[in-house]
């Protein structure tokens, strides 16, 4: 369910810029802020996705960002042919990582890391594998890259929570047999990491629609089952449970959502929670509900029901999505049209107009539970 792919936009076009100009971010002139991330508070953050394809799109939306969140969730897909061999690997990835590193702490922004093998438009296929490559986490070659890739990023940003796939239960139900491949990959590169940085927060993210069988579950399971073993099956090594949800995906407005809906977590586990992504449209699109009144009652959901326990929350976008530049992008990268339709039913979620000015009514929400902590 995650348009992940998004974030590449604004690493490519920090990379332009560095072609271009000797100095192309900002002078840093805000007073630097105490780190929120590893403290007592809920810290919040969204995708860094611009609202249009440019560079000043990108600039202007971390301004705007460093006024509404404490961190920004960097979530890319993996370089694969870059990192078969060793985490030291030359990248140009990781240029444009550092790239966005420096124009987050020019605008007193943390970040969260998390390493995506799979396709954020279609969590059921790999995400970029160079031809020929087997599409397995049985494949030596995968197994090499993701865990070589992971460890460079620990080296390289020394992040406090880590993610290492996102939204992993809808592989889990596609791909039942890859996904215990999957698991062993995991557990090696758990093991890695904290041999190298023991105090780095390791984690997977769990889409709770799917995980509740409201979003179409394959398993057989009757809906409303929550699939608490598809979790469990990552225990002891999940340092914190972490979901993303869009109950537009199961209800009609965000006034439906259930005053237990979350509150599951909070008895299953005594370990931190987290909230990787998610949101709810404020305008109708695609077949789906939306209105501004959705989006507070999101918020609220999320708030009363969850909110002592959270460590992190991500809102998917600051800004909506200016979708025909959008679309324009996508096309020329020969993303296909099913990808693009999956675009049409997020490009509403922001919580500004695609103006990256204008707020929503849901952002004042936003901001008081934020500064409130």
């Amino acid at each position: 369910m995650k348009p992940a792919v998004w974030f590449c936009i604004g690493l490519a076009l920090l990379a332009f810029a560095c072609g271009k100009s000797a100095s192309p971010f900002p002078d840093p002139t805000l007073t630097p802020k105490p780190a929120i991330l590893g403290g007592e508070q809920t810290a919040y953050g969204f995708f860094p996705t611009p609202p249009q394809v440019s560079l000043e799109s990108v600039f202007a939306h971390y301004q705007a960002m460093s006024a509404h969140a404490d961190f920004v969730l960097v979530q890319e897909p993996i370089p694969w042919q870059d990192f078969t061999q060793s985490p030291q690997a030359d990248s140009q990835k990781i240029e444009d990582l550092k790239n966005g590193h420096t124009l987050a702490q020019a605008n007193n922004l943390e970040q969260i890391f998390v390493v995506d093998p799979l396709n954020g438009l279609n969590r059921r296929e790999f995400s970029g594998l160079p031809e020929g490559w087997e599409a397995s986490f049985a494949n030596p070659q995968v197994r090499a890259a993701f865990k070589n890739y992971t460890l460079r990023l620990v080296s390289e940003f020394h992040p406090l929570y880590l993610g290492l796939g996102s939204e992993v239960n809808t592989y889990a139900e596609a791909f039942p047999a890859d996904f215990e491949n999957y698991l062993s990959l995991y557990r090696e590169t758990y093991a890695a990491i904290k041999a190298e940085a023991p105090q780095t927060q390791v984690f997977v993210t769990f889409q709770w629609e799917q995980l509740r069988g409201l979003a179409g579950a394959e398993d057989g399971l009757p809906a409303g089952e929550i699939r608490w073993q598809q979790v469990e099956a990552f225990e002891p090594l999940l340092d914190l449970w972490v979901i993303s949800s869009y109950p537009f995906i199961a209800y009609r407005s965000g006034a439906e959502i259930p005053a237990d809906y979350y509150t599951p977590l909070l008895t299953r586990t005594a370990k931190p929670l987290a909230v990787a992504e998610g949101g709810f449209p404020s305008h109708p699109t695609k077949n789906l509900p939306g209105a501004p009144q959705d989006q507070l009652d999101y918020l609220n959901a999320i708030h009363n029901q969850l909110q002592p326990r959270l460590k992190f929350w991500v809102y998917l976008l600051l800004s909506d999505l200016d979708e025909g530049s959008y679309s324009r992008f996508f096309r020329q990268q020969g993303v296909g049209a099913d990808d693009l339709n999956t675009l049409g039913f997020f490009v509403y979620t922001g919580l500004m107009e695609k103006d990256g000015k204008t707020p929503k009514p849901a952002l004042s929400l936003w901001d008081s539970f934020r500064l409130g902590r």
